[in-house]
């Protein structure tokens, strides 16, 4: 779920701005300026490895609430929670999931989230706290053999969606009212054919998002054509439209997505096979999804996680396992400003922005 900032005042949000154009700025510059010329590395923004003393896990899901607060969520059953910027983690994992695989995890706050388990059949579970992880409640475990979860997505607090691969030649949605304590598999009838092969990938908690009360968007790939499919009632009915993302591989397709408001969005993607090359990664959209226009330079390599820098119209990360990429003018152009190794990425109001991926790696963008 992405939040929006207050803008109600005029010089708080004047501030925000300058102080994103800053970041946007002193991220580009890393690429531009010889590292001898660089500005001490304390006041440059760079990704700043916190230890969450998990060096086995990979995690896909995170959840950024602050600059403060975030959660993680990974192989081998595990949840993580920072209350302190990352100085210290809380092991707060369900427990008895040690088996499970969690992609995605969706917080409201430091108490209040939602982690999704992947798989076939009843690998597929939902969980849910209201206590900082202390206690967890299942709230929905999956009996159909055919269902593959992925990904799920909030639009507030009570409102929120989750998909599954096709099931019967249609992508499954699933819908809560309540905050994910109950869920309803919705009617198809809305939903378009898939294409034979068609899936999303649970690479990173960013195949399905929202944006405003009844926006939300989902990722496709491993078909014929790489696609993007919009509803703008909560999941009932659904468009779909074709990217030029990489496709025609079951490896390859739409990955992830990151809207800043209900018309402007990203995509990233490609290849994920290390020795594939994946031309024409990224994508962008100016009309909610209607139509997706390819980077003119696009990452150098596969990515599978995206996000929008806080209080910026232009500028958001993508990353992969081979770096970060910056663009700094709303997805025509990326050049890479990191090269470690990140599955997802989150960021916040306030400036918080995390990445997360392989072991055990977390990381928050210090300025």
């Amino acid at each position: 779920m992405r939040r929006l900032g207050s803008t109600r005042r005029t010089g708080r949000t004047r501030r925000r701005a300058t102080a994103a154009a800053a970041c946007v700025a002193a991220l580009a510059a890393l690429t531009a300026v010889p590292a001898q010329a660089h500005e001490p590395e304390h006041r440059v923004p760079h990704w700043e490895p916190k230890d969450t003393g998990t060096p086995e896990v990979r995690f896909r899901g995170l959840a950024a609430v602050s600059r403060n607060t975030a959660w993680a969520a990974g192989t081998g059953g595990t949840v993580l929670r920072t209350t302190d910027g990352g100085a210290t983690w809380r092991n707060v994992s369900p427990p008895g999931a040690a088996e499970l695989q969690f992609r995605d995890v969706e917080a409201f706050d430091a108490r209040r989230a939602v982690v999704l388990a992947i798989g076939e059949g009843e690998a597929s579970r939902v969980y849910r706290t209201d206590d900082g992880g202390t206690t967890w409640t299942e709230s929905f475990r999956n009996t159909d053999p055919k269902a593959f979860y992925d990904c799920l997505a909030f639009f507030d607090p009570r409102h929120g969606l989750a998909m599954s691969d096709p099931v019967d030649g249609k992508f499954r949605i699933l819908s809560t009212g309540d905050g994910g304590r109950t869920w309803k598999v919705l009617p198809n009838a809305g939903m378009p054919a898939a294409q034979e092969g068609e899936a999303g990938f649970a690479a990173s908690g960013q195949c399905l998002v929202t944006s405003g009360p009844k926006d939300v968007w989902l990722a496709t790939g491993g078909a014929a054509r790489a696609r993007v499919l919009h509803s703008a009632d909560r999941g009932h009915t659904w468009t779909a439209t074709d990217t030029a993302l990489p496709a025609g591989d079951p490896a390859r397709g739409v990955f992830a997505l990151a809207f800043r408001d209900r018309t402007h969005g990203l995509a990233v993607g490609g290849d994920f096979r290390p020795e594939q090359p994946s031309p024409r990664a990224a994508a962008r959209t100016a009309d909610g999804g209607r139509t997706w226009r390819p980077a003119a330079t696009p990452p150098p390599a596969y990515r599978s996680g995206v996000a929008w820098l806080p209080h910026s119209r232009t500028a958001a990360l993508a990353v992969g396992p081979t770096g970060t990429d910056l663009t700094s003018d709303g997805g025509r152009t990326w050049r890479t400003v990191d090269t470690g190794s990140y599955d997802t990425v989150d960021c916040t109001p306030d400036r918080g922005c995390w990445a997360a991926g392989e072991k055990g790696r977390v990381a928050r963008l210090e300025h």
